[in-house]
């Protein structure tokens, strides 16, 4: 994959601070994508190959809940990252994400990227470590995001 540069890569918050080296090493496994309102991003449970890091647009992530159906857990938009499943075995995505308005994003070449975490240790580190807080603050929100789904089945049920 081509067409991104350093200086992009270094204006998104998840690389602020990195050194330009790494940065050339992560760059050709980035291209410049647009997806069209309505197109899914992946399905949960599909390979984890690839992430993103929104440039314009919204992404909703989905999660499907047995006699629930799908249920949006979160919705990002510039800057935030979709994906994190691909850090971890089975690379199998935790969530499905689909474009609910047009989007311009990054898009990384994950296989191609952990190859380059493979050579490089340190760059291995510091980028789970960064990556590490999205998947905390998305664990988070999926958290609240059920509890209130919950909360309301409850209360629903509980009423005299």
């Amino acid at each position: 994959m081509t067409g991104v540069t350093i200086e992009q890569l270094a204006g998104q918050a998840v690389f602020a601070g990195m050194d330009g080296v790494d940065l050339a090493r992560l760059a050709p496994a980035a291209r410049p994508v647009t997806v069209p309102a309505g197109r899914r991003l992946f399905d949960e449970g599909g390979t984890a190959d690839r992430f993103w890091i929104i440039q314009d647009g919204t992404v909703a992530l989905d999660l499907h809940l047995p006699d629930r159906g799908t249920m949006i857990v979160e919705t990002l938009g510039r800057g935030a990252i979709v994906g994190w499943s691909w850090l971890f075995p089975p690379y199998r995505w935790r969530f499905g994400a689909v474009a609910t308005r047009p989007v311009r994003a990054l898009e990384f070449d994950a296989r191609l990227v952990r190859f380059i975490w493979a050579l490089d240790p340190r760059l291995a580190h510091e980028l789970t470590r960064r990556f590490a807080e999205v998947v905390v603050d998305r664990l988070q929100a999926t958290r609240i995001r059920l509890l209130d789904l919950y909360a309301d089945a409850a209360e629903t049920r509980w009423r005299p």
